[in-house]
């Protein structure tokens, strides 16, 4: 037979027990109360998180409370005031870029109610003087007022997006638009400078200043050039010789060697002259050497 070293608990034992809890239960209660009524006199905008020290303090006090150490507890106090003043940054700064852009972005009213953030930002703030048991209440209605705040930016970040790409697209169809139409109006313009030229007095204008300023040639030579090239085709950018084939201005043999000065040698007086002019300089030296030469001889 066995004896038990631990002494079976009298009733006495028993009943001193039962008295500490109780009387520790009653204590805490009663410092609640004390802290509470403390909390309130001291700090009057902390006075609606006074009802939370009673349930903070009975949640101590239960058997399976999970508690926390106060540095544990602060330290989370203090980075859900973190995340509440960066919602607030936030807050102001989607306020100022709408302002700034000047787009209508869908909602009808663009503010930001930030008073439940910034009062439960301000409580929290005082986190050094709160009792650690009212913190986890205050850090509760800080992230509760932060997560509204932040989904309500985001929504209008989200406007305020696609109202700027919107925008962009708007700016770059005017755009577009805008250059398609002075393209155009430029290619109008050059056809119908191109038509200009295209006239015997527009070519022989062009025949001129080219003469010029190209080879040096004065109105005797150019008195020559007109006459030779009113002999040849009056001047006309489509002339064309159907027993020889000779084309153009110049009458070139054949048309096709008149590409050597433009691609549009067909269609633009300017490219045939500059090519004939060239062509009377290497071969003749001047106009009214070649205009000589075809008077002897019919041709040049």
């Amino acid at each position: 037979m066995h004896s038990d070293p631990s002494p079976m608990p009298t009733r006495r034992s028993l009943r001193r027990r039962r008295r500490f809890t109780g009387a520790a239960i009653a204590a805490g209660t009663a410092l609640g109360i004390v802290v509470t009524a403390g909390l309130t006199l001291a700090s009057p905008s902390l006075a609606s998180a006074a009802p939370m020290a009673a349930t903070a303090i009975a949640a101590v006090a239960a058997p399976d409370a999970t508690v926390h150490t106060l540095r544990d507890i602060r330290v989370e106090a203090r980075d859900t005031l973190l995340a509440a003043r960066v919602a607030q940054t936030q807050a102001d700064t989607i306020t100022a870029d709408i302002a700034a852009a000047g787009l209508d972005i869908g909602v009808a009213d663009t503010t930001v109610n930030t008073k439940d953030l910034e009062q439960s930002t301000d409580r929290l703030a005082q986190f050094d003087i709160v009792p650690a048991l009212l913190l986890p209440g205050l850090a509760a209605d800080a992230t509760s007022a932060t997560k509204k705040v932040t989904a309500h930016v985001a929504d209008l970040r989200e406007h305020l997006d696609a109202a700027k790409a919107q925008k962009a697209a708007e700016e770059a169809a005017a755009a577009a638009a805008a250059a398609a139409a002075e393209a155009q109006r430029q290619a109008e313009e050059a056809a119908a400078a191109l038509a200009a030229a295209n006239t015997p007095d527009g070519a022989k204008a062009t025949a001129r200043e080219m003469a010029a300023s190209k080879y040096g040639w004065g109105d005797g030579q150019f008195s020559c050039l007109v006459s030779l090239w009113t002999k040849e085709s009056g001047w006309n950018y489509q002339a064309y010789n159907s027993n020889g084939g000779a084309t153009g201005i110049p009458q070139s043999l054949p048309g096709s060697k008149m590409a050597s000065a433009g691609a549009d040698w067909q269609t633009n007086a300017a490219t045939q002259i500059s090519w004939g002019l060239d062509y009377i300089s290497r071969s003749y030296g001047s106009p009214c050497a070649a205009w000589s030469h075809s008077q002897a001889v019919n041709w040049y």
